[in-house]
């Protein structure tokens, strides 16, 4: 019997098929009831994630009760003793065998690799070069520079000339954006001369995405050919001398994610990309944040922008006044959802960054009654919309600079 393994192997047991069997629909065997995937399911790549479960093999479910169940006991209940050992395993689901039990389907290398990217929590190099060429196919360029928009600051990439613009739910193998502000689209083209690709959304931890996922885009940019990675963020702004509107551009961060163990780099390291033990001291290219201070100031907006230290917490609740206290004791101006796990994959790969947040809100650190010191996310989106032209400017200023020493 021919049996599907839930790695997203076609895993076929060695000898005859037996077209006798009356086991392998698991309601006669004593097997508990099968679990029920369609050919649609598995053709459309919806399969869902099971962790350990595999199909028993044509020696287990032969004959009734399984050949190597005398006492025909259920497989999941088995110890050891020459059956299987205590694990989750199911019959074939019927769904996929036709009437005389014979496997009715099956997977194609690119469904097969589909399904088993959308099972783990890793991206191979190779799933991450279809995708990069996937994208460098359609556009007809390599964009030289990648731009991440945080929260309501989806209009950098709105103000992108010739613009090809991707959904992200037609990339193959692409995380999909759930948050309101993230547009959920992969724009490609130029501006102020130089090749660009940016974001309209990026993915969080506290939608359910791992950090490798939730960063995994860095990597793409990277085998796209994007050499300068540039984050946004919307940020709550602890420093005092903060106020709404204002920018912060990054020179470094406190990683709490790291603190608590999670990391985007976890797991196997794939020298392609970068170093098993990356250096970080130096994430936040000096040069590209003492240029913005300059177009700053030509902009007239140069008491607006700071130079700061943010923060990512896991989200998606706001932090309490304690946590705020905690981090301002530890040095931190401004606190966010997103970006440091982005840096970090940057950094490991090689890329120069430059990131700033827009200080949405200010976080209070004192306790008080007052409803209106509560962040809540209307507000984030309205101070992004009235900052995007400032924003958009200083981006575009800073391409140019950049496109011109190239």
């Amino acid at each position: 019997m021919t049996g599907y393994n839930s790695n997203g192997d076609v895993a076929t047991s060695n000898g005859n098929h037996n077209n006798n069997s009356n086991g392998t629909n698991g309601n006669s065997n004593g097997h508990s009831k099968p679990v029920e995937y369609t050919a649609q399911e598995l053709h459309t790549k919806q399969l869902p994630k099971v962790g350990n479960l595999k199909m028993c093999s044509r020696d287990c479910c032969s004959k009734q009760g399984g050949a190597n169940n005398k006492a025909g006991n259920s497989c999941l209940d088995k110890k050891g003793g020459g059956g299987h050992k205590e694990e989750l395993v199911v019959p074939t689901p019927q769904s996929l065998l036709d009437n005389n039990n014979r496997i009715q389907c099956s997977l194609s290398p690119e469904e097969v690799r589909a399904l088993r990217v959308l099972n783990e929590d890793t991206y191979p190099y190779e799933v991450i070069q279809e995708i990069a060429d996937f994208i460098v196919k359609r556009a007809g360029i390599r964009p030289k520079i990648g731009i991440i928009c945080g929260s309501g600051l989806g209009s950098l990439a709105d103000i992108i000339q010739d613009a090809k613009v991707f959904e992200y739910e037609k990339i193959p193998n692409f995380p999909v954006s759930t948050v309101e502000g993230h547009a959920g689209k992969l724009v490609v083209g130029t501006l102020e001369g130089a090749n660009v690709m940016a974001m309209q959304g990026r993915f969080h931890f506290y939608e359910g995405y791992p950090l490798a996922k939730c960063s995994m885009p860095v990597r793409v940019m990277k085998l796209c050919g994007v050499e300068y990675l540039f984050a946004t963020n919307a940020a709550g702004g602890i420093n005092p001398k903060f106020n709404v509107g204002d920018i912060m551009l990054m020179h470094d961060h406190v990683n709490m994610l790291g603190f608590a163990g999670n990391s985007p780099l976890q797991g196997p390291n794939d020298p392609r990309f970068g170093p098993r033990f990356p250096a970080l001291v130096n994430s936040y290219n000096r040069d590209l944040i003492n240029k913005a201070i300059e177009i700053g100031k030509t902009m007239g907006i140069e008491s607006n922008i700071h130079v700061g230290v943010y923060s990512c917490l896991g989200g998606p609740t706001y932090e309490t006044i304690a946590e705020l206290k905690a981090l301002r004791m530890m040095g931190v101006d401004a606190v966010g959802m997103s970006t440091v796990h982005e840096v970090i994959t940057a950094r490991h790969c090689d890329m120069k960054v430059f990131a700033f947040s827009l200080i949405t809100n200010k976080c209070p650190i004192e306790y008080s009654d007052k409803k209106d010191e509560e962040a809540n996310h209307e507000e984030v989106m309205a101070v992004a919309k009235n900052r995007q032209k400032a924003c958009c400017e200083l981006v575009s200023r800073l391409i140019c600079e950049i496109q011109k020493g190239s």
